[in-house]
């Protein structure tokens, strides 16, 4: 009798412990039923969310397309109206629109800035444009590439190095170099072209149709070449002692100088090549050079309006596209030694709002010590574009300015519609010859 009853002890003993890891079992298979549900979630709604900004991309895509392959105006008709042709102005701004909709973030972010080819692609001197340069324009969208005379070693090289880049840009490029004439002649310097004169051997004639003919001469071999882009003319007046612009700039009357100005940069535009009008609010006032730091003009707000703003306003008036803001700084104008470059004051409230300027402007050289020495490259960008600069040009580590906006954006600091409106002023110059 005790055998028995010690043996049915057992038994439910037994039973219990196979009921406890049956229901341990079960809470287990339940645990892993719930977290495998949960993973499907989450990459059903990323999955989701990956194919449809894929999706509106391709659909942004899709309709550039359709807008540019269109010859003949799409006139629809109701029974009682029929929609007008659309101006150029209206086409244009149906195409600029197509294409920032065709943008990801990441790209858009990367279209604000021009770098050098070594900038993105890591090699010490590009001199052609192959694999590389395909890769890192694929995970880099940037909005430009600017070569120097290291990049050049023939008119065959470059042209192919210069084609084979915009041919690997989902994006149209603007390609640019730095062609003044005189000693800031990197074309002509490397012996692909004959020099033009310096910008004061051409205002001591006297003559303003020499700049428009020197702006036609380097217009024409530039878009020979395949540039659309140079930063030039210089709209700086060399009126202070020992100017740091002496033998760049046209002379020392605001009235002459304006008219080189505007001369130059009619004879770059008629060639197809966009012209930059450089270094706002004008740099000829101090001796200092922002390449190898801080520069500080000391001229009076009266004296910047009498004179340097005056070539300016002049050079907006006849069309210009695109003016540099340098990095000198204007204590007379922003109270303070503030790069002009990342200044509001400067650029929003002076050469937005009194001076009417609607096209690009781009920052000077980011890595200049006048800049890098006192700023990191994704807080001096991130403060420029703040300011109201629609493109950043050579930050001195590219990656971390990229990187540093992309995040400034995703965080709000920037928003995306600030980076939509300096793409639409981009994309106006880029496209303008769709509607031509």
């Amino acid at each position: 009798m005790e055998y028995r009853e010690s043996f049915d002890i057992d038994k439910r003993e037994i039973r219990r412990k196979r009921r406890q890891r049956n229901q341990a079992l079960s809470y287990l298979i339940l645990f892993l039923v719930i977290v495998a549900a949960a993973v499907g979630v989450v990459l059903g709604v990323r999955q989701y969310t990956e194919r449809k900004e894929k999706s509106g991309e391709q659909a942004g895509h899709d309709k550039l397309e359709q807008i540019l392959q269109s010859e003949e105006p799409i006139v629809m008709e109701t029974s009682s109206e029929v929609i007008p042709e659309p101006t150029p102005e209206e086409r244009l701004d149906e195409i600029v629109e197509a294409a920032i909709e065709g943008m990801s973030l990441e790209d858009k972010v990367a279209g604000l800035f021009i770098v050098t080819p070594e900038a993105i692609t890591g090699v010490a001197t590009a001199v052609r444009a192959g694999d590389g340069t395909r890769e890192a324009l694929s995970k880099y969208a940037v909005g430009g590439i600017v070569y120097f005379s290291k990049n050049i070693q023939s008119e065959d090289q470059l042209k192919t190095m210069i084609s084979n880049t915009r041919s690997f840009s989902r994006y149209p490029l603007f390609i640019c170099v730095d062609e003044e004439g005189g000693s800031v002649s990197r074309i002509a310097g490397s012996g692909l072209a004959s020099k033009v004169d310096s910008a004061k051997k051409i205002g001591q004639t006297g003559d303003s149709n020499n700049a428009y003919v020197a702006g036609s001469t380097i217009g024409t071999y530039l878009a020979d070449l395949g540039f659309d882009l140079n930063f030039a003319p210089v709209a700086d007046i060399a009126n202070v002692d020992n100017s740091v612009m002496e033998s760049r700039s046209y002379g020392l009357d605001a009235a002459s100088v304006a008219a080189f100005v505007t001369s130059m940069m009619l004879g770059l535009e008629e060639q197809d090549v966009t012209s930059c009008l450089k270094h706002f609010p004008g740099i000829g006032s101090t001796a200092q050079d922002t390449h190898d730091g801080i520069a500080v003009s000391n001229r009076s707000e009266e004296e910047f309006w009498a004179n340097e703003f005056a070539v300016f306003q002049t050079g907006i008036d006849a069309g210009a596209n695109m003016i540099m803001v340098g990095h000198m700084a204007a204590p007379s104008l922003v109270g303070d030694n503030t790069p002009s470059s990342m200044s509001s004051i400067i650029i929003t409230d002076i050469l937005r709002k009194e001076l009417g300027f609607e096209g690009v402007v781009i920052s000077d050289a980011m890595n200049m010590s006048a800049i890098s020495a006192y700023y990191e490259s994704d807080q001096a960008a991130i403060t420029a574009l703040k300011a109201g600069c629609d493109m950043i040009l050579m930050p001195d580590d590219f990656a971390q300015a990229y990187n540093g906006v992309l995040q400034a954006v995703k965080e709000g600091v920037i928003s995306e519609e600030r980076v939509n409106d300096a793409l639409r002023r981009i994309y106006r110059i880029k496209f303008a010859d769709k509607v031509e």
